[in-house]
């Protein structure tokens, strides 16, 4: 393929993002090898109807996601957007180019440095082991990992940082679950968006009125940014908190409990280095990211021999981004593996990296390692084959994972 298809010819293109099918569950599709292997980009449909350019190759992924010639800027794209509404409002910085981003995203910034996250550890921890108690205190059997353990982490962890009352964190799932699931109507996310708007937006006035000690406050306080893109950008990092996290803590023990080796590699160490050098590969491996990120192309430019005009929209694929050769065995899961220099994509690239990258790796370390310890007998208690992976949604996972022990 030489030349850009017409942005709205999607006849005969493949369907994006595609159904893990192949030989494992935790592989990308079979055809993204392909694609990674061939000739340039590759032309798709996106779940929105529309004709994409994919990337899926290491490099050519770190260039679109990096390159300014790629905007992140929704609003150039608008049939991308949940709404008109949300196209002409405040917009979350990850939906923004610089200026814009920078302004917006060094409010931000400050709370989640290493430092700031570390500090959090203990706390984390703590929390951590009171939902462990109470799953395990549980007496039926099984249990699902999913609503009792892998969602309940990162609700609590976000809600505490947030300063959102916990209580309400079955209203985030429920309306984050709809606008991380692809084929979801434009009616349906739009609902979901607008209630999530509403509800920020009321606590962000409640905060500016009667201040805590918690991120919104703090953001509020400096006086930066309007409750609006306060809202807007708060929506943001709480969906982030309760999906992504969420779903990789499920897939990871999935994966962990198919590999018991590799899990006997987090539950016997008491080398944080190795924790983190494992957390990092589980991330390269499962790469749950399906169908979140859109870049538009601002000008005519040739990618990994392809040529893309100005105005296509150009999606990256993460799982294929991170199974590319220069990962030796790449489709082995190896915790003590040494990833090459620039690491993995799991989190992206450049200035739209993700922000919570820093908290991720806290709750993962120590939701793996005390999940491995405590429960040295976890087992699925369903062959694999009858576990229901999200195949449907932006970020993968697996919808629940009945474990006994």
């Amino acid at each position: 393929m030489t030349a850009t298809a017409a942005a709205d010819d999607t006849a005969g293109l493949p369907a994006y993002p595609g159904k893990r099918t192949g030989r494992c569950p935790f592989d990308p599709p079979t055809a993204y090898t392909g694609w990674r292997q061939g000739e340039g980009l590759q032309r798709v449909r996106t779940s929105h109807g529309k004709a994409a350019w994919v990337a899926t190759r290491f490099d050519d992924a770190k260039v679109v996601l990096s390159d300014a010639r790629f905007s992140a800027d929704v609003r150039r794209f608008p049939q991308l957007t949940v709404s008109v509404q949300s196209a002409q409002g405040p917009q979350p910085f990850p939906r923004t180019d610089d200026p814009e981003h920078a302004r917006i995203r060094r409010q931000f910034t400050g709370e989640f440095t290493v430092k700031r996250m570390e500090a959090l550890r203990p706390a984390v921890r703590e929390l951590i082991d009171g939902i462990l108690d109470e799953m395990i205190g549980r007496e039926e059997r099984p249990v699902d990992l999913i609503q009792h353990f892998a969602l309940p982490v990162p609700s609590l962890v976000i809600s505490l940082l947030l300063g959102v009352p916990y209580e309400d964190h079955a209203f985030f799932q429920e309306h984050s679950a709809v606008l991380t699931r692809s084929f979801a109507t434009r009616e349906e996310k739009t609902a979901a968006s607008g209630a999530l708007n509403d509800y920020m937006l009321k606590l962000a006035h409640r905060k500016q009125r009667e201040p805590g000690d918690d991120l919104v406050s703090r953001v509020l306080g400096v006086g930066e940014l309007s409750p609006e893109e306060v809202a807007v950008n708060g929506k943001v990092l709480l969906l982030a908190g309760h999906e992504t996290t969420a779903n990789m803590i499920g897939l990871s023990v999935t994966a962990l409990l198919e590999n018991p080796e590799q899990a006997a590699r987090i539950r016997n160490s008491d080398d944080p280095r190795l924790t983190a050098g494992a957390i990092d590969e589980l991330l390269r491996y499962l790469s749950i990211p399906q169908d979140l990120i859109h870049r538009v192309a601002t000008e005519d430019l040739t990618l990994g021999g392809q040529h893309v005009s100005a105005g296509d929209l150009v999606t990256v694929s993460l799982p294929a981004a991170n199974r590319d050769d220069r990962f030796a065995d790449a489709d082995v899961l190896d915790l003590d593996r040494r990833l090459p220099p620039g690491g993995h994509l799991a989190f992206g690239h450049g200035i739209h990296q993700c922000l919570g990258q820093s908290l991720a790796r806290v709750e993962l370390q120590e939701a793996l390692t005390l999940l491995l310890r405590r429960l040295p007998g976890l087992l699925l208690a369903v062959p694999m084959a009858e576990v229901k992976f999200r195949h449907e949604m932006a970020a993968f996972g697996v919808h629940e994972l009945p474990v006994t022990w």
